[in-house]
């Protein structure tokens, strides 16, 4: 047997679960195949899931897997943070030291939260991204532990896990991307009841495609008799069998104690039917001395020490060990593995001892476990000290030495990033507050205690310890926590007691908090309250909340009224973070003022700004600030059309989000990339970026972002029943509180798309009415343009319909203002806004080619091979309708087949179909000219339909000049070089000139010699 794994079973005999073991292995040759697994076991208490778990392990033990195991742990009634994690790692640690080593290497004090052998936790930096960071530096050790070997990772009893075990065992199951490792998590199904908090962690992963769950049932009757016959070593009489399946119907534990009570000679058919009737019946026949010490194990949690039980007890050695003896041998009792302590061999009978105690008991043995704790701390281990002393003052009822016990209990559980339990014992500390003697919370200073202590103007080392402090403190666990609700409502608590303190700043403080949790669930956006703080500040002397203020109203200004206030806000809360040193408020605060300057029209200053604070905040490791950069820097390039730059910093920005755990930063990261990606042409990569945001966002917007996303592929591609299914997911998760310009507009202009589709093209103008009734906020150009572009298509293509023509003028004209009020300050902007012009006048049936060769002339140099696709099929269809000669349609002609290279290649139907129906109307031909005879040489440069000036520059590509050094090489100027190299681009059904490049050295177009003259010369 497997020494890791203990036996708790009675019986030799492993029954049935043919099909769970056969789902279990089948688990592990795929992790053994470097295909991570995650499986879940659920199956109500007694069924046989550790059983099987001990099977499975023994198995793969065998099979050369490393195998580490970990429970969570009930103390009282509380969890201890990360208890199965900190066990399975340690177990790791001591099969594979060199190997952990090696994998924690440059992160110890980060993961020592979780293995606090590694180093220090008491150092290191809390923030809302501390707990992401510390779960993906886990999922990362353990896949590169799990690089060159199986790692079976088995982490039982889920139903008590504390709230930050679930959120990282969540976290992994979504991240896993490599490594030979399974994990698998077992639960009891039946404590899971309708407000249990695993209940919605199941949930989510049921609706992840790599994690399987698997429900263990009861035993049929003939497995019932298999395993009697197991436990007595003999066949037993089938009435004995009828009986035991009766009573116990199918349940494994049931049958064990049934069917054990049956050979010892007790009277089991004389027993009620109440469960804990059928627990204890064996624990009461024991000697009264075991009882005891049953009774104390039970209280002292999942597992209890030696050592701390002898204490506890006070017994002589010879009588604990006799007691123990005979309790192990009752098979009630079991030693763990190491030999250090003591457990029951089921939980259920430890909590059927536990609910039999008198309440006077419990209270008295707590006690006993806190004093002699506190008089020998080395009885208990070093991690769990803090959480076991403040369970047992608290259920000890002794408010005097539970507070700050459970105080310091809340401290250990923020230096491990486990919020959730930090919220959970400040709650504990606050409902304790009045019950403790005034003298015991004089004594009681906040720099002990919390990290958020809003300045006022006192020393926090002398100063006591307030109520509105234990708030504060809860108030951001909540938030970084994820418990946003139970957040709000402290905050709301604080403001009311603060209402007669008179303490502006306190105040100012908490409206700040509350301005977060609102906008972040959705119930406001969040303007009321950060005004109210505002209020309270003006006036003041500079401080560290004043600052916090200003960067708040800056950055809400910045996303939902950009204009001139902002940019003073933004300023003000700059120069006010230098003058406290308040480093992180000022490089948010810079980040906003440079996506304000952005907005504003000074964009090289603004773009230097943000560039100097993105390299400042990485060389500081401020992961916040380095995140935050990384979404916003490349949604500015991409809103003035440098995508290319916009997706190397992107590319860099999900590596750097890994690196810092910062889970929804990477979301927003992968939404971006897929937005440059898909105006870059390069749409399957813009799919599976979407889907990878999708994957690792936790919170609603990235999701929104990724729905739309999704429907502009599908609205692009002619999928409009789908586009329609995702606009309205998108609408969903943006929510309707809070909908801010750069969500808003691009959702219209997706519905607006949607509508004409569909032929709805009222609905489209209802659309477009709403967005002009509100207006363009500054800074919101690059959003304005699509959507009145959308606008004016769906008007053109409409043009001669019935219900057309009522108000066209009026609306058309309405476009025309709104054009002239959008900036076109750079060249992607001048592009959209001489397209809006031509579709305008298309619309009218007055549009040129001229005015389609204007704007296809501001499209060539941009890389936007769709755009400049939907234009030159829009030129081709001028050309052919202005009635040109023969030049005209052979011109035509070559914009169709460029068109159309394009539209085949990205999957964009409505464009492929639109020009190859252009082309059958106009008796075009757009296929290539039949191949040279076999009898020729093949040319495979006029295969590809290249002209003589566009070998040359294909053949100047290959070898990696610009389009500057193309020009000079060749005598024309670098905007024809440019045409001409999106044309190559098209023709050779490719979205970069790396391909192009490629391309030419795969089909051998140029010989090497050639190549290399060239690159000489």
């Amino acid at each position: 047997m497997l020494g890791a794994v203990e036996t708790r079973s009675v019986s030799p005999v492993f029954v049935g679960r043919a099909d769970e073991l056969g789902l279990l292995n089948d688990a592990l040759a795929r992790a053994t195949a470097g295909e991570p697994q995650a499986l879940l076991l659920g199956g109500e208490a007694g069924v046989g899931k550790t059983r099987l778990i001990e099977e499975f392990a023994t198995a793969a033990y065998r099979e050369g897997a490393v195998v580490a195991i970990g429970g969570c742990v009930e103390i009282g009634a509380d969890g201890l943070p990360f208890a199965p994690f900190s066990t399975a790692l340690r177990a790791l640690r001591r099969q594979l030291p060199d190997e952990l080593a090696d994998a924690a290497a440059g992160q110890e004090e980060e993961l020592a939260r979780l293995l606090p052998e590694l180093g220090d936790t008491s150092r290191g930096r809390h923030d809302e991204d501390g707990m992401a960071r510390l779960f993906e530096l886990t999922a990362r050790l353990l896949e590169r532990v799990a690089a060159d070997r199986t790692v079976v990772v088995l982490l039982e009893d889920l139903h008590w896990a504390d709230a930050s075990t679930r959120h990282l065992l969540a976290y992994l199951f979504r991240t896993l991307r490599s490594g030979r490792l399974l994990v698998v998590a077992t639960y009891r199904a039946d404590d899971i009841h309708r407000r249990h908090p695993l209940r919605p962690l199941l949930a989510e992963l049921d609706r992840l495609r790599t994690v399987r769950r698997i429900e263990l049932g009861r035993f049929s009757h003939a497995e019932v008799g298999r395993q009697i016959a197991g436990i007595l070593a003999s066949e037993p009489d089938p009435a004995q069998v009828d009986e035991i399946f009766a009573r116990s119907d199918g349940n494994a534990f049931f049958v064990e104690e049934l069917a054990v009570a049956s050979h010892d000679g007790c009277r089991t058919g004389g027993l009620t039917d109440s469960l804990r009737d059928l627990l204890l019946v064996r624990v009461e026949s024991l000697p009264e001395g075991s009882q005891r010490v049953a009774r104390i194990v039970a209280e002292g949690g999942s597992t209890v020490e030696y050592r701390l039980l002898a204490a506890v007890a006070r017994l002589t050695e010879d009588d604990l060990i006799e007691a123990l003896r005979a309790a192990v041998g009752a098979n009630i009792l079991l030693a763990t593995p190491d030999g250090d302590g003591y457990r029951f061999r089921h939980s259920l009978v430890r909590e059927a001892v536990s609910d039999d105690l008198l309440p006077g008991e419990r209270s008295r043995l707590n006690r006993r476990y806190a004093e002699v704790i506190e008089a020998d701390p080395t009885l208990v281990p070093a991690d769990e000290r803090a959480a076991r002393l403040a369970s047992h003052w608290y259920h000890a009822h002794d408010a005097a030495k539970a507070l700050p016990a459970v105080l310091d209990a809340s401290v250990a559980a923020r230096r491990r990033h486990a919020y959730s339990e930090q919220l959970r014992l400040l709650e504990r500390a606050m409902e304790l507050w009045d019950m403790a003697p005034e003298a015991v919370r004089a004594e009681l200073r906040p720099v002990d205690y919390t990290e958020i202590y809003p300045p006022c103007g006192c020393d926090p080392a002398t100063t006591p310890l307030r109520y509105l402090d234990l708030m504060a403190e809860a108030a951001v666990a909540g938030r970084f926590g994820g418990e946003r609700e139970r957040a709000l409502k402290i905050t709301k608590r604080a403001l009311h007691i603060l209402e007669d303190e008179g303490d502006p700043l306190r105040s100012a403080w908490f409206w700040t908090q509350r301005s977060r949790l609102v906008e972040s669930l959705a119930r406001g956006d969040g303007w009321q309250e950060l005004a109210t703080a505002q209020e309270l500040v003006r006036g003041l002397p500079p401080s560290e909340v004043h600052a916090d203020v200003l960067a708040n109203v800056a950055h809400w200004s910045m996303c939902h009224k950009p204009g001139p206030e902002a940019l003073l806000a933004a300023e003000r809360a700059v120069e006010y973070a230098r003058m406290v040193g308040a480093r992180d408020i000022e490089l948010n605060a810079r980040l906003t003022l440079g996506g304000l300057l952005v907005e504003s029209g000074d964009i090289e200053a603004g773009l230097a700004e943000v560039h100097e604070v993105k390299e400042r905040a990485e060389e500081l490791g401020a992961g916040y600030v380095v995140g935050r950069a990384h979404v916003n820097l490349p949604s500015h390039l991409e809103g003035i059309g440098r995508s290319q730059d916009a997706v190397r910093i992107l590319e860099e920005g999900v590596q750097l989000a890994r690196k810092f755990g910062l889970l929804d930063t990477e979301a927003w990261v992968w939404g971006n990339l897929a937005e440059s990606c898909y105006s870059l042409g390069r749409w399957d990569e813009a799919s599976e970026a979407g889907v990878n945001s999708e994957r690792v966002g936790q919170s609603a917007k990235p999701r929104g972002f990724r729905a739309q996303l999704h429907c502009m592929l599908a609205l692009a591609r002619g999928d409009v029943a789908e586009a329609g299914r995702q606009l309205a997911a998108a609408r969903g998760h943006f929510g309707t509180h809070d909908i801010v310009p750069q969500h808003a507009l691009p959702l219209i202009t997706l519905a607006i798309g949607i509508a004409a589709g569909e032929g709805r093209l009222l609905d489209a103008r209802a659309e477009l009415d709403a967005a002009l009734s509100t207006g363009f906020p500054p800074g919101t150009h690059r959003y304005g343009w699509p959507l009145l572009l959308a606008a004016a298509t769906a008007e053109a293509d409409a043009r001669g319909l019935p219900v057309a023509e009522q108000g066209r003028a009026d609306l058309l004209e309405r476009i025309r203002r709104a054009a002239k009020q959008l900036a076109t300050n750079v060249p992607v902007w001048q592009a959209h806004e001489r397209w809006v012009r031509a579709e305008l006048l298309r619309a009218e049936g007055r549009d040129t080619p001229d005015d389609w060769s204007e704007a296809l002339a501001a499209y060539e140099p941009l890389e936007r091979p769709y755009d400049l696709a939907r234009v030159r099929h829009r030129l081709a269809e001028s050309l052919l309708a202005s009635g040109g000669g023969e030049e005209e349609r052979d011109r035509a002609t070559e914009l169709l087949r460029l068109a159309g290279a394009v539209a085949d290649h990205l999957g964009a139907r409505p464009l492929a179909d639109a020009v190859a129906l252009l082309a059958q109307r106009a008796r075009l031909t757009l296929a290539r000219a039949p191949e040279r005879s076999s009898l020729a040489p093949a040319d495979p440069a006029e295969a590809l339909g290249l002209t003589s000036r566009e070998r040359d520059v294909l053949r100047l590509v290959a070898v990696g000049r610009s389009n500057r050094q193309i020009a000079e090489e060749l005598f024309i100027s670098p905007k024809t070089a440019s045409v001409h190299v999106s044309n190559i681009l098209a023709k050779l059904n490719v979205s970069g000139r790396g391909e192009a490049a490629a391309v030419a050295h795969r089909m051998r177009l140029f010989p090497p010699e050639t190549a290399a003259a060239r690159t000489a010369g």
